[in-house]
């Protein structure tokens, strides 16, 4: 098969599962994530004492990347756009909440976790205010659950895939999928401790919420790890110079198994 054939190939099958997405998310949802006013206050205050020391050294990192490389730019606005798109497709699940991809495996990779806190955080901020899906007291723990826990588990699994298999693409896969669980795990968490179970606690709530997540997320995640390896062999045939700027791939080269420097 021809360049453009395998092109041809990639994009259609993108187009697929983009639909798939849709199709699957079509029923109507009262909130994105954790909904407004639903966590107690003094949990939604510590959500937020706990994001914002990533977001100060997200900006910082994203700041740096910009003006070194300014031609990076429009890659970094990709990212965010890929993370806006795909969790803004939900389905109803735990009450007061729902499942969608989070999209945000693409870019830990691609320019490392800090720069996603942001770049995630900026995402529900966006949704929140234009579209009422989360909230504003409830943005501290949403931005904790996708834009850092998952971007985090996603780098290091693609970090570790990569030095132990030398396979790029299967470390991708293995970070947009990682990325989209954990982001889960942790609201489960997050509503565990805000609601414990009146018998058997927090462990208790956490495995029911995580029971019912499971059945709508795990297929979910195995979608965008598919998903998000198209869009990466997209981005190898027609942002390879921006790719090589990031030492992603060898200069030349598309089958370069390089971790990313930060």
């Amino acid at each position: 098969m021809g360049k453009w054939g395998r092109r041809c190939v990639s994009l259609s099958l993108i187009a697929v599962l983009s639909c798939y997405l849709i199709i699957s998310s079509t029923q109507p949802a009262y909130g994105m994530h954790i909904m407004e006013g639903f966590l107690p206050i003094p949990w939604a205050v510590f959500w937020w004492v706990v994001t914002l020391p990533f977001l100060i050294l997200g900006m910082r990192s994203l700041s740096r990347i910009t003006q070194e490389n300014p031609q990076l730019k429009l890659l970094l606005a990709l990212a965010g756009a890929f993370t806006f798109v795909l969790s803004a497709l939900k389905m109803p699940s735990v009450t007061g909440s729902s499942s969608h991809p989070t999209g945000t495996g693409l870019g830990a990779v691609l320019f490392g976790p800090l720069v996603m806190s942001v770049l995630g955080t900026l995402v529900l901020l966006f949704q929140a205010v234009l579209i009422a899906h989360g909230g504003l007291t409830t943005l501290g723990a949403n931005a904790f659950s996708m834009a850092i826990a998952g971007p985090f588990a996603a780098y290091w699994i693609y970090k570790l895939i990569v030095g132990i298999t030398s396979q790029q693409r299967l470390a991708i896969f293995a970070a947009a999928a990682l990325a989209n669980l954990l982001t889960y795990v942790i609201t489960s968490l997050q509503l565990a401790l805000a609601f414990p179970a009146s018998m058997g606690g927090v462990m208790a709530s956490f495995a029911k919420f995580a029971g019912i997540f499971a059945y709508t997320q795990v297929p979910l995640s195995i979608s965008e790890g598919l998903l998000t390896v198209l869009v990466w062999n997209w981005l190898e045939s027609y942002n390879a110079q921006e790719l090589e700027l990031l030492r992603l791939i060898q200069p030349g080269k598309h089958e370069s198994i390089s971790q990313p420097s930060k």
